[in-house]
């Protein structure tokens, strides 16, 4: 009791004394402890880059709120440009790595003033408001990124895209001080007005390393083929102008050039050649009696009449778009906006986005020396391609030029289809207006591996008025297990399909479509009542398939979705004696085309044969009524650069109660015009896309000694 009472009596007065005396030391402890775990915290969680943290917003954007960069002299200065960059030497895709969506990043730098040590700016118009709008569109895509280690691609904030308002060797230096220039690697600059006076030379002459440029005026010698991007010089008429929408076809005029700084030389060929064909052609001039400003610039000239321009070239067929002290003229841009087709005259010039657009389908080249037989030239063009190529050059015009946004956009996203090429953009997607509706239509060449086997496939029978065949076709398809719907084309306007209880009672939906043309394109043509992806294509006298051979034919269908599968196999051969192609229908060890008298395709090249047919094929088929499957072979190999797929032995596909008059194939002139149809496509594709292969798909139990009712396909037929 005593010890305890001891203690007791001590410790109340102990422990104040030590709180008094230590209390300082304690708070003091703690304060430094707190203090040291929040600057841990912030270290950890604020951005580590500087960089990053001054993200291109709007309110970087102004040029007076600028930093100002002075640029000692003594700053060094980038190499002039290694004309042997590609993509593979001077930029590193490793910093790009992977990721889901497939796309570049891009890093803005931060805007700011460079200026001498006199205080002297380094551009005279400091950021000019075409370039302000390319960064804005940038930096409101979804290349943009604010984090600069993530970055692919960097843009200086420096404006170069007019090299007259430039001082060369200080933008130079402005450049090598960016953080990470590292001599231009992954580095973008945009340039659409290079070179100056005398020389204007047609790349950007401020030295930048291996930088790539977007250049609007690059020749044959300084393009940087796969490395370097040609892009439009932008016409700011384009902002302010807004035409009115015309139809392609015939103009008031045939030929009109619209250029005012054009060489003496070329304006005397064009003189005479105004003589030799009057008023086909107007040759305009800028208007001497006009005040020089904004207004004389929209305004031409010829013997005293004034033109409002660009309205005006919307009355000429072709508008002729000469080379002038540059190789990149911004008339190119106004030409295309008014839908005239553009004839362009200037040598060694590498036209804008020519890595992905295909330029001969809106434009006309004609070598300068060739000037005076320009009208000639343009006569020999047939009006139907004419109006194709009008429609054609509108739509270049409204998809790639019409916008600082549209060119910096096309830009960047050629840039990323080098970096990830296995999801690039294909040609049809750069070069095909969206005329046609494609969103209830996948492509067979992005399906899945395997498409489902649920949804089964559609049966298209093509018919004239062969009743008693086409019943005994619809009979032996409906047994196929995977039939979802039988789709039957009737092409005779003279007669009409049999009575709804005539036709033979089937276990899946049966459709007649009657077609205001007999036309052998309606069996492709895209019809609503077509809901699966896959399409058997099938003749009404095809009646010895069996259900084995049209259940296993859709099977290799769904493990190649993308190919045409079927049953009839033809070849084409080159016939040396002759030197043209040659249809071979006899029996042979290879295989380039399967008919589609039986076939299996997917229903996205119905719409590709329908409205994406190249050139006249499909009014040609029609008005011979022969060759609609060679072309559709064309176009399914064309577009996947694959062969077709034959399937089952059967190589006898005659009607036996079929005549001479019933069926076309049977005529002596329809196996000749077969040569020929492979010869006029082949010229229209430009190539022969047909593919050959020696093989054919059978069942895995075909030919074993094994029992049938343990075969898949046991009725698989013979030849």
């Amino acid at each position: 009791m005593y010890a305890s009472g001891k203690y007791s009596s001590r410790g109340p007065a102990l422990i104040p004394r030590m709180k008094t005396k230590h209390r300082i030391y304690y708070i003091t402890l703690f304060s430094v402890v707190l203090l040291g775990l929040i600057a841990t915290g912030m270290f950890q969680f604020w951005p580590h880059s500087i960089e990053s943290a001054a993200d291109w917003t709007l309110d970087k954007r102004s040029v007076h709120d600028a930093p100002v960069v002075r640029l000692p002299v003594s700053s060094p200065i980038p190499e002039r440009g290694d004309l042997s960059c590609r993509m593979h030497t001077c930029f590193d895709v490793y910093r790009c790595g992977y990721n889901p969506k497939n796309r570049i990043k891009v890093y803005i730098y931060p805007l700011q003033k460079f200026v001498d040590e006199l205080g002297v700016p380094i551009s005279s118009t400091g950021l000019s408001r075409e370039y302000n709008d390319l960064l804005s569109a940038i930096s409101d895509s979804d290349f943009y990124t604010d984090d600069v280690t993530r970055a692919c691609l960097f843009i200086p904030s420096v404006d170069v895209l007019n090299q007259n308002s430039l001082r060369i060797r200080e933008t130079a230096q402005a450049l090598a001080m960016l953080p990470r220039w590292d001599k231009g690697m992954n580095h973008l600059l945009f340039n659409m007005l290079p070179g100056g006076p005398p020389d204007y030379n047609t790349a950007l002459d401020v030295p930048r390393d291996r930088a790539l440029l977007a250049g609007g005026g690059f020749s044959t010698w300084t393009y940087r083929q796969g490395y370097d991007v040609s892009i439009p010089v932008y016409s700011p008429l384009s902002a302010d102008v807004e035409l009115p929408q015309r139809q392609p076809g015939p103009r008031r005029y045939f030929i009109l050039s619209s250029q005012t700084a054009i060489h003496r030389e070329y304006r005397a060929e064009l003189e005479r050649l105004k003589e030799e064909n009057g008023e086909a052609l107007l040759l305009l001039d800028k208007c001497s009696n006009l005040s020089q400003g904004a207004a004389s610039a929209r305004k031409r000239c010829y013997k005293g009449q004034v033109y409002d321009y660009p309205q005006i070239l919307q009355e000429s067929s072709f508008c002729v778009v000469l080379r002038g002290a540059r190789l990149g003229q911004a008339a190119l841009s106004d030409v295309l906006q008014a839908g005239c087709v553009p004839v362009i005259l200037a040598d060694s010039y590498i036209l804008p986005f020519s890595e992905v657009l295909d330029w001969k389908r809106a434009s006309v080249v004609i070598p300068e020396e060739k000037l005076s037989e320009m009208y000639t030239i343009l006569k020999s063009i047939p009006h139907r391609q004419v109006e194709e190529m009008q429609r054609q050059a509108h739509w270049f015009w409204e998809a790639y030029f019409s916008s600082m946004k549209a060119i910096g956009l096309t830009t960047l996203q050629i840039i990323n289809d080098r970096i990830y090429p296995y999801a690039a953009r294909t040609y049809e997607q750069w070069n095909n207006p969206p005329v046609v509706k494609w969103s209830s239509v996948n492509s067979p060449l992005f399906l899945p591996l395997i498409p489902p086997r649920a949804p089964g496939f559609t049966a298209v029978v093509l018919t004239y008025d062969r009743v008693e065949s086409l019943f005994r076709v619809i009979t032996e398809i409906s047994k196929v297990p995977s039939l979802a719907k039988l789709l039957v084309v009737w092409n005779n306007q003279n007669k009409s399909p049999p009575e709804e209880s005539l036709w033979p009672k089937v276990g899946v939906p049966l459709k007649v479509v009657r077609t205001k043309e007999n036309k052998l394109s309606n069996r492709f043509f895209p019809y609503d009542e077509i809901e699966t992806e896959a399409v058997l294509a099938i003749d009404d006298d095809i009646i010895m398939l069996t259900s084995d051979e049209l259940q296993f034919g859709y099977e290799v269908w769904r493990e190649f979705p993308d190919r045409l599968v079927g049953y009839p196999g033809r070849l084409h051969l080159w016939d040396h004696e002759m030197g043209k192609w040659k249809y071979e229908s006899e029996w042979t060890n290879e295989v380039s085309m399967v008919l589609t008298g039986a076939a299996f395709y997917h229903k996205y090249f119905n719409y590709l044969y329908t409205y994406k047919m190249p050139g006249d094929i499909k009014n040609w088929v029609d008005a011979h009524m022969n060759c609609e499957d060679i072309a559709m072979n064309f176009l399914v190999a064309n577009i996947t650069g694959k062969a077709p797929i034959k399937v089952t032995p059967r190589k006898k596909f005659k009607c036996p109660e079929c005549t001479a008059i019933d069926g076309l194939s049977l005529d002596q002139t329809h196996m000749v015009e077969r040569s020929e149809c492979i010869n006029k496509f082949a010229s229209v594709f430009g190539t022969m896309p047909l593919k050959v292969v020696e093989h054919r798909a059978d069942p895995v139990l075909y030919k074993d000694d094994f029992p049938e009712k343990l075969k898949s396909f046991p009725n698989i037929g013979s030849l």
